[in-house]
């Protein structure tokens, strides 16, 4: 892949959580929602403090999540911390009114001082759609629609707009506007090619989820969305990809998978019930742990290596992990997160700066 280089945006690490309430699988101690919520403003407060640049809580509707309202959360954080930018990782916007998801990120940007942005995706889960009434069947199409709305409403304060699915708006004034001239919005992709193209034609920074299978298969959509982009004229320089997905830190590796493993073997194996998947087997996690797997799952030199090979191949500006995937222990959770930003972002930060300003064409 050819390098695009994308100028005068620093590579920026950060973490995204569904806050996670299920039973410990070692101990089977399950915390209560309050006991859940006071460790995520611990970990997200730490996250700050060691110089991570985001933190994005996913919206979800299951008794296994906490996150319902991540708005709520992310603006109770924002009274702690002071930098790190605070995202959703995904709004589920189709089951959602871009009017409301407009004016709560629109808040929190004036709560935490022009630190918001949302990530918009349609959903690795279908529970909201019978939750608030909507039909599965307009899946897709809810999205783009919803879509539309939600940029419309962004660039002006009075909108005017029409379609299927919610009522039109005649003129009116969406209130309150964020501190920001504009608020970042950014579309979650789970690895359809229809989705980059929704992303990279409407000129939106793409979060491109890769947590299964080898980053070289991801390769093609990062070069769709550029693609698609330039034909749209959109200027990539200010057009960040992230790449979002799983991992965990500890001292050397094989503490990282042992520490890991069963947390992450239980809730993936719960959810593949549901979807008809095999069970998860140790040798598979191990083998995701490796340089060309899809987990970052090692120690600080082994993330770091992780980090750069992906940039070689994506040329991406930002990463996400979730290292919460299942209950793990906060203190455990809470090294990871300082080993993240003290051992690995600085160099990883300091090895990228050097390459976009003398970039190597292949």
């Amino acid at each position: 892949m050819s390098q695009t280089t994308i100028v005068n945006r620093p590579f920026e690490i950060g973490l995204y959580s569904f806050v996670e309430l299920t039973p410990d699988p070692i101990t089977g101690r399950k915390l209560s929602p309050a006991e859940r919520i006071r460790d995520l403003l611990e970990e997200i407060e730490l996250a700050d403090q060691v110089g991570l640049d985001v933190f994005g809580l996913g919206e979800h509707h299951r008794e296994e999540f906490v996150s319902s309202a991540p708005e709520v959360i992310l603006a109770a954080v924002a009274l702690r911390t002071k930098h790190i930018r605070l995202s959703s990782a995904v709004t589920v916007l189709s089951s959602d009114d871009p009017v409301r998801v407009f004016q709560r990120f629109a808040s929190l940007d004036l709560v935490s001082n022009g630190r918001a942005e949302i990530i918009a995706g349609r959903g690795s889960f279908i529970e909201s759609f019978p939750l608030f009434g909507y039909d599965l069947h307009d899946y897709d199409e809810l999205f783009a629609e919803k879509l539309d709305l939600l940029l419309k409403i962004r660039e002006d304060v009075h909108v005017t707009w029409q379609g299927r699915h919610r009522a039109s708006i005649q003129n009116l004034a969406v209130y309150p506007r964020p501190l920001q001239e504009q608020l970042p919005i950014w579309v979650g992709v789970g690895g359809t090619p229809e989705s980059v193209v929704r992303a990279a034609s409407r000129g939106l920074p793409m979060a491109l989820a890769i947590i299964g299978g080898m980053p070289e298969q991801f390769v093609p959509f990062a070069k769709l969305y550029r693609q698609v982009a330039a034909e749209h004229n959109f200027d990539l320089a200010t057009l960040p990809l992230s790449i979002n997905s799983h991992g965990f830190i500890a001292d050397n590796r094989q503490q990282a998978i042992d520490e890991s493993f069963p947390s992450v073997q239980a809730a993936m194996n719960k959810i593949g019930r549901e979807r008809g998947w095999s069970p998860m087997r140790r040798e598979q996690y191990e083998a995701s742990a490796t340089v060309r797997g899809a987990n970052f799952v090692g120690s600080p030199d082994d993330i770091i290596e992780k980090i750069l090979f992906q940039h070689s191949i994506f040329n991406h500006q930002r990463l996400l992990l979730q290292m919460s995937v299942g209950t793990m222990p906060h203190n455990k959770l809470m090294h990871a997160i300082e080993l993240l930003g003290t051992k690995v972002a600085p160099v990883v930060r300091e090895e990228i700066a050097r390459r976009v300003a003398a970039p190597n064409p292949q």
